[in-house]
């Protein structure tokens, strides 16, 4: 009998400055995938929290890349509150998270992967905003 390995799901999250550019954005991404080896298509979706739906970085982020962007209420980010490498009370006073980007990840990777997810990419700071990569399924590297 041949066991079937899921395909890894790939979800990055992200938090931003008001204003912050999809330039930037794209830049943070690109630079964390190269550094783990990771191909920008394999990625599944993008993420952030609800107050950011209108933040035109972001949109022109999904826009470029053709994928979904997907906005968490700070209340469904909660629960990955203990699995985040940082908590950010800076964060927290703005959002009601302590760790945008990798809470987002998190959430995502588990809503498309149907499946437990892990952070592959811990947080990655740039001065306007913080990339997450999550994983489900099997290590894509």
């Amino acid at each position: 009998m041949t066991t079937l390995q899921a395909k890894p799901t790939l979800a990055a999250g992200f938090g931003c400055r008001q204003g912050c550019e999809a330039s930037v954005l794209l830049q943070l991404l690109e630079n964390a995938l190269l550094a783990h080896q990771i191909d920008l298509a394999s990625l599944a979706g993008l993420a952030s929290i609800d107050g950011k739906n209108a933040e035109p970085g972001l949109l022109e982020l999904a826009r470029r890349l053709e994928l979904p962007l997907v906005f968490f209420s700070a209340a469904a980010l909660q629960p990955y509150e203990p699995r985040l490498t940082h908590r950010s009370t800076q964060a927290f006073a703005h959002t009601g998270c302590h760790g945008v980007a990798e809470s987002a990840a998190l959430a995502l990777a588990e809503q498309l992967g149907q499946a437990p997810a892990s952070l592959l990419i811990t947080r990655q700071k740039h001065p306007q905003a913080i990339f997450a990569l999550a994983w489900t399924g099997q290590n894509p590297r």
